[in-house]
């Protein structure tokens, strides 16, 4: 169900940036001059708005969600640092801590993908000790069978020596049974 949970919320989390890179795409001439008002370069506009469609895509297919989350949160941390810094305006706080919220949540679906990836590897390894444990005792199984087949051979050998004591040819107390010939030739 947690896995269910995570899904959903990274994708919510990943419609906000489809949206705002859409956006960017859209309209570069006020994404410029945006840009151009806290001091950055109006070229960043077309750039930045690709990062972010990228990322919000890569976010909601689940490719890269690590990397890409920390990205993200790179961006918005900067983002929050170049746009939202006056914290006295109640409508730039707001921004900054709708922000912040976001960076939480690309933290928190940074860490579900690093448990999950983690969870898998347990996995593997345990199947692989499992596997070798199963090696050895197969190997071990087979060491008894040959050591009891051994033991039993010459227990058969030493227990019971045929002894002709009469000199007949045969081995006393066996029990000899001539066959019958079939043709006389």
């Amino acid at each position: 169900m947690s896995k269910i949970a995570a899904i959903i919320g990274r994708l919510l989390i990943a419609v906000i940036f489809i949206v705002s890179g859409l956006g960017k795409l859209t309209d570069p001439a006020s994404t410029a001059q945006s840009l151009s008002s806290v001091g950055l370069s109006s070229a960043l506009a077309i750039p930045t708005g690709i990062f972010e469609l990228v990322a919000g895509l890569m976010l909601a297919a689940g490719f890269a969600v690590r990397l890409v989350s920390m990205a993200l949160f790179v961006f918005v941390a900067l983002a929050t640092l170049f746009f939202h810094n006056h914290f006295t305006d109640p409508m730039q706080a707001a921004m900054a801590m709708k922000n912040l919220a976001i960076m939480g949540g690309l933290m928190l679906a940074f860490a579900h993908s690093q448990m999950w990836s983690h969870y898998y590897a347990m996995g593997r390894q345990r199947k692989v000790e499992i596997a070798a444990h199963d090696a050895e005792k197969r190997a071990h199984e087979a060491e008894l069978r040959a050591a009891r087949a051994e033991a039993a051979m010459e227990a058969r050998d030493t227990a019971r020596v045929p002894v002709d004591r009469d000199g007949d040819g045969y081995a006393d107390g066996y029990a000899v049974t001539r066959r019958r010939r079939w043709f006389d030739w």
